[in-house]
């Protein structure tokens, strides 16, 4: 019984194959065959096919340069990608609140794990998820842009400080922006490495060379905590990432956001390193100024 139902079944299926093969040639042909398709799946085999493939290429083109005037403007260099801002990031003066949120800057910790103490720099509670008030994270970013522009302008070193791997690029390309002005830690943080310095680079770097920075900028300041107390130990200003679990007091210029958000690190390193650079050519300018002044007093003649 099995077998010849399984008879009557063969010559069906095989029918219903073939009914199905010729649509789907007919499907292959109309993509081949398609104004807008830029790759020939058939070879060229005639001068009618080539002349053909340039046709359909030709014919492509025409579309594309009539309706590109009515088209929109934006393309990928002049639109925000997710990886702009460690590659490409935004000046303080063009920071908004909207890069923040974007960055995921507001997110805080639990309710439950809030600090007492920063309090006034949270907005409120979604969720069970402390969230942070940008109105004030704004403004308290461009402070310590302002603090990092007038350290480089004086011919100041800064350090940024990031010990998780996730940001690691951020620090280090942060101090290639400074150039020789900047310098970044992003693995572990050695314990007296200020505070032993004599120990650590030995008295001859210890005493000719300057080991202390002039500024700190800390993107995960927790693990880093005691890197936080040399710097307080050897009076070097603070720039910290505080999240809603932590004590703002424990840096110098607190920026409430993310810490643990890695594009947040990214931004906020970043622009802070271009901030930096812009300090470091203020003082290069200067610099060239007070030598062009020297070389033209050098040339004065003496009575």
């Amino acid at each position: 019984m099995a077998l010849s139902l399984l008879r009557h079944r063969v010559p069906a299926v095989a029918s219903c194959s073939r009914r199905a093969v010729p649509h789907a040639s007919v499907a292959l042909r109309t993509r081949q065959n398609s104004s807008f398709a830029k790759i020939e799946e058939a070879p060229l085999e005639t001068p009618e096919d080539w002349t053909n493939f340039q046709l359909k290429r030709a014919e492509y083109q025409t579309l594309i340069d009539t309706f590109v005037e009515y088209g929109s403007t934006q393309t990928r260099d002049n639109t925000f990608q997710p990886h702009h801002s460690l590659h490409r990031p935004v000046a303080p003066s063009d920071i908004t609140l909207s890069a923040l949120i974007a960055s995921g800057a507001h997110f805080g910790h639990s309710q439950k794990r809030m600090n007492p103490n920063f309090v006034p720099y949270a907005y409120g509670v979604r969720a069970g998820i402390t969230i942070i008030d940008l109105d004030h994270t704004l403004p308290l970013l461009r402070r310590a842009a302002q603090v990092v522009r007038g350290v480089a302008a004086r011919g100041g070193s800064v350090v940024f400080v990031g010990t998780r791997t996730d940001l690691r690029s951020a620090v280090r390309m942060a101090a290639e922006r400074m150039g020789q002005y900047g310098y970044h830690v992003g693995e572990r943080w050695l314990p007296g490495t200020l505070t032993n310095r004599v120990h650590m680079f030995g008295p001859e770097v210890a005493r000719d060379e300057q080991v202390i920075p002039d500024l700190a900028v800390f993107l995960n300041p927790i693990p880093n905590i005691h890197a936080i107390r040399e710097c307080a130990l050897e009076h070097v200003p603070t720039i910290g990432i505080i999240d809603s679990n932590v004590d703002p007091r424990i840096v110098m210029y607190p920026i409430p956001a993310n810490d643990e958000s890695t594009r947040t690190a990214e931004l906020i390193a970043g622009l802070l390193s271009v901030a930096g650079r812009e300090g470091v050519a203020i003082y290069q300018d200067e610099q060239a100024r007070a030598a062009q002044r020297r070389a033209a007093r050098s040339r004065e003649p003496t009575v």
